[in-house]
Parts: structure tokens; sequence; C-alpha cells
């Protein structure tokens, strides 16, 4: 008889987190557990193209989607919040970023700008919108294409300055992490998880969901760069 486990599928910024909140749940007992993280937009068409997942781990407004569809279940379970940070390639002059109108003219300044496919792209962009700055930097932006680190070109010197959530740059070398999006330009994305609809172990995802909301994990999602939700 084959021993049981559990079967997930999350964004990429949330990849290491899980890693050891699995091994934290297995320590103490649980079933194992495995995540397959890709890129967000993937991992939601999977899941809702049927693939036979046990639960998903999203950006909030994704996991809502799933659930109106029917293809997640039950209630969205918030994780974590986690913060768009900027990084340069190691041992780069260090732009001032610590203010809306000194980040403002660091991205004139920066000859290419990389950014990601997840959410936090999408309210970089909307940023630059509200800006006034969409045009001028059109030319310059190099997306990432899905499932490929943000931070992976800046250490290419492929982009000057890198966007993504920190905790998708924290553990990168070969780029320098200058600080978190300044005061009034915050992006803060919340991920959360669902039990899937293909799930055919419902109680052992809900007791995972628990273990992983615990107050005893928060120093787990800090050392990711996250905060509990």
């Amino acid at each position: 008889m084959s021993t049981p486990r559990m079967h997930g599928i999350s964004s990429m910024a949330t990849r290491a987190l899980l890693a050891e909140l699995a091994d934290a749940w297995r320590a103490q007992g649980g079933i194992e557990a495995g995540f397959e993280s890709v890129g967000g937009v993937d991992a939601a068409k999977r899941v809702a193209a049927g693939e036979p997942f046990d639960l998903v781990v999203l950006a909030a407004d994704a996991i809502d989607k799933l659930l109106a569809s029917g293809h997640a279940v039950g209630r969205r379970v918030d994780l974590v919040h986690s913060a768009v940070a900027i990084a340069v390639r190691q041992g780069a002059p260090h732009a001032d970023v610590g203010s809306e109108a000194a980040l403002q003219q660091a991205l004139r300044d920066a000859r290419r700008i990389g950014y990601s496919t997840g959410p936090s792209g999408t309210a970089l962009l909307q940023l630059f919108e509200r800006w006034g700055l969409a045009q001028t930097l059109r030319s310059r932006l190099v997306q990432a294409p899905p499932g490929v680190p943000v931070g992976a070109l800046v250490a290419r010197g492929e982009v000057e300055l890198g966007f993504q959530q920190r905790s998708e740059l924290m553990h990168l070398s070969g780029i320098d992490v200058i600080g978190e999006m300044p005061a009034g330009a915050r992006i803060l994305t919340t991920f959360s998880a669902a039990l899937c609809a293909a799930s055919a172990q419902p109680q052992a995802v809900r007791e995972l969901l628990d273990f992983m909301c615990a107050p005893g994990m928060a120093a787990v999602k800090r050392r990711h760069g996250m905060e509990p939700a």
C-alpha cells in the first residue's frame, strides 16, 4: 500500500516557504506534502483544467477566481503578505529608492527595468501609469518569462533595476536587494491557499492549512521575507 501524499501547486513566490512548512508538517507527524512551483498564471490554468492537485497557493485574487469557478472549494485561507523589493546587480551602485521621487528618478536613469508576470508586475505597471511614467519607460521594460526570477535577469546584467517579491529575490546570488517600495508606492500581495476540488483527501489538506496558519509558523514566514496574514 502506497504512503499517502499531498500534491500542491503554487506560484514561484512561495516556493521556498512552502517547502519549509511542508518539512515542518512532516516532522510533527503529518503526511508528506510536495509542491510544484510554476508561474502563477500557469498554476491557475492547470488547476482550472482539472489536474489532480490537493491544494493550491496563489495570490488571493487568483484563489477567489478558482473558488468562484468551483475548481477550488471551501474557503480561502490567507497565508502571508509579501512586499515587492528592488534589486541591482551585485556590486553595482545602489540607487536611492527611499521615496517616491527618488525611485522615479532611479527609473528614469535605468537603461533596462525588469518586472514579473505575476500580480506584483501588474501592480508595478499600474504604478507607472499613476506616476505618468508609463510612456517614458515602455521601451525599457523587460518582463521575465513565467517561472524565471527577475533577479536572474538582474544578475546577468540584462536589466539594471529588478522588481519582484522580496521572497523571490532574497535567496538569489549575484544581486543586491536595495530596499522595498517606498511609502506611498508599496506593492503588497496576499498569498492564499485553497483546497482543490480534485483532491481525494480534503481532511488532510484542511489539517495542513491549519498547521500553516498556526502562530508558531510566523517566524518561518518572516525568515522567507513575508509577514503572516
